[in-house]
């Protein structure tokens, strides 16, 4: 090794080192900031005791915590009570709410482990869910990682072939599902080879063919705690082909790591986290997981709807939510004065992310909602990477906030040095939450390695606030006659404009100029503008080779079920222009 790369490495060492510390820090701080050292009782810390010292220092381990120092507190609402009428934003009250405390949800988690566990659910099974959002969610997951078992979480919107990928790259032995979708179990399941007949378990109403959700937690024992050797498999959302699954483990630092994220929030003990987003993402787990670290209730919204959303949050009192942006933009299209009949002062944090976040829509939600609004960055394979504050979104517009506790970011150019400040890289993250790699496949991970960091592919910049910019994916450049155009750049100053309600930008192949600039652009309701006016709009804000060659209006930018744009949707030969 060179000099300059012995220094180097060392440089990264000793921060890594300060990372560790400061995470430890933070993550102390945030016990006694949170409120959760004032809210510990003495049969809680018995169980933390008894639990530690058997090296037991993961997620699991907060449920028997809970069972015993807070067994009365509401874990878990299923709020039936609120459904979407036949009218558009009509909220009815069909049912009563289905309401689970930590002591009863703590039972129900261990009953579940024990009937997974003598049908041989335990470390080296892997288990798929493919569930809407319900408290049956929460409950598998965390029996599964009790019993020591691998757990793919997909969408319950997947049609049979891709439910066939997933059991089949997974190895998947046992699928819990949805009743909803019974019938297009049914139709995958000559395909799921690896599953038989009798381990594919309904949750919701009865199935018939299938075996019941209800049949496992009925069965009363104790789960055999192999948690240490548990780990989830999220697989990516496949906006570029095939979805690779990124393989998480339940270490001692993950707790640690969390209490970082949340010291870098306003999240508190006591707490109503208000969970929208599917729970088979990391945006609705990630934030369910925080706020269950906090002891905090969960309501659990089965879909969302801009008005059961703002009917949820002044119903329940709720505290925190975290939320896509596109979710945002149409809560926004209610209008001032249909929010403003909804009470939302109990709100202390609205988070997004999952796709940007357009500085114009932050502006407006804190309007509206005040200084409530945090912009997080993270993927699958990361965790929670940075968080933007209000501060930071008003003096940075379009930031993704600085580190948190625990985290090291590392911007790498295309010559392999690191980037300065304002100098566009390859984003890599280390901290304790990172995968270990993708499932099966050691070339993809490979790929996204270096030196202990990995990277997704996005690209960013670090301003001279020390806040952080996506400016696209790496393999969403644009280079139009030599120069580098940033997707996110151009998009950012088509969303400045007063008609535009979303827009997204691709690169389309040119004789001239090798590849060209295409925005797909989506109007505000009632707001009218021409190609010529976006054009002359990003000629004011853009040099010559960002500006658009073509604008061509949608009715609407193709989204994945998580919120994120399909840009390969977009970027075929031929525009696609709404009827």
């Amino acid at each position: 090794m060179e000099l300059g790369g012995a220094r180097a490495a060392v440089a990264r060492g000793r921060r890594r080192i300060g990372a560790l510390k400061d995470g430890a820090l933070v993550a102390g701080r945030a016990v006694t900031q949170t409120g959760l050292l004032a809210a510990l009782r003495w049969p809680g810390l018995k169980v933390l005791a008894r639990e530690l010292a058997k090296g037991k220092a993961n997620p699991s381990l907060l449920f028997r915590f809970y069972a015993e120092n807070s067994p009365h507190r509401i874990a878990v609402v299923d709020p039936r009570r609120l459904a979407r009428g036949a009218a558009e934003g009509d909220v009815k009250a069909p049912a009563e709410d289905r309401v689970y405390s930590f002591f009863a949800l703590n039972e129900a988690i261990e009953r579940l482990g024990y009937a997974l566990d003598r049908r041989g659910v335990g470390p080296g099974a892997t288990v798929l869910l493919v569930l809407k959002n319900r408290p049956e969610f929460v409950m598998s997951q965390i029996a599964l990682a009790r019993v020591g078992a691998s757990v793919v979480t997909a969408s319950w919107r997947s049609t049979p072939a891709e439910l066939s990928y997933l059991a089949g790259h997974s190895g998947a032995r046992l699928l819990v599902f949805d009743a909803d979708i019974a019938d297009v179990i049914r139709e995958a399941a000559p395909r799921l080879e690896g599953i038989p007949r009798e381990s594919m378990i309904a949750v919701g109403e009865r199935a018939p063919g299938f075996a019941h959700f209800d049949e496992l937690i009925a069965e009363r024992g104790a789960a055999p705690d192999r948690s240490e050797q548990a780990a989830v498999v999220m697989y990516t959302s496949g906006t570029t082909g095939k979805p690779k699954g990124a393989v998480r483990g339940f270490g001692g630092g993950v707790v640690v790591s969390a209490l970082g994220a949340i010291g870098a929030t306003p999240m508190r003990a006591g707490d109503v986290h208000l969970a929208v987003c599917p729970l088979y993402h990391l945006t609705a787990l990630g934030f369910v997981n925080l706020s269950l670290v906090l002891g905090a209730t969960i309501v659990i919204l089965p879909e969302f709807h801009p008005e059961l959303f703002l009917e949820a949050i002044q119903r329940y009192r709720v505290t925190t939510t975290a939320v896509v942006p596109t979710m945002l933009h149409r809560v926004l299209e209610l209008g001032e004065a249909r929010i403003r009949a909804h009470d939302t002062s109990s709100l202390t944090a609205i988070f997004t992310g999952g796709a940007p976040l357009p500085p114009a829509l932050a502006t407006k939600v804190m309007g509206v909602f005040g200084d409530r609004l945090f912009n997080f960055y993270g993927a699958t394979e990361t965790g929670i990477v940075t968080i933007a504050g209000p501060e930071d979104l008003r003096a940075s517009p379009g930031t993704i906030g600085r580190p948190v506790a625990g985290s090291e970011l590392m911007l790498v150019g295309e010559d392999g040095e690191p980037c300065r400040d304002g100098e566009v890289g390859e984003l890599y993250v280390r901290s304790p939450l990172l995968v270990s790699g993708y499932h099966r496949d050691a070339d993809a991970t490979r790929e996204s390695m270096l030196d202990g960091y990995f990277s997704v592919g996005d690209l960013a910049r670090r301003d001279a606030r020390g806040c952080y910019h996506i400016e696209g994916r790496k393999r969403d450049l644009i280079i139009s006659g030599g120069v580098n155009v940033y997707p996110a750049e151009v998009e950012s100053v088509l969303h400045d404009h007063p008609a535009v309600a979303e827009a997204a930008v691709v690169g389309v192949p040119d004789r001239a100029w090798g590849e060209r600039v295409r925005a797909f652009v989506a109007l505000r309701p009632g707001a009218a503008a021409s190609e010529d006016d976006i054009k002359a709009h990003c000629r004011a804000a853009l040099a010559g080779p960002k500006v658009p060659r073509e604008i061509v209006f949608v009715d609407a930018l193709p989204r994945n079920p998580t919120g994120k744009v399909m840009k390969r949707d977009l970027a075929g030969p031929e525009p696609k222009p709404a009827e």
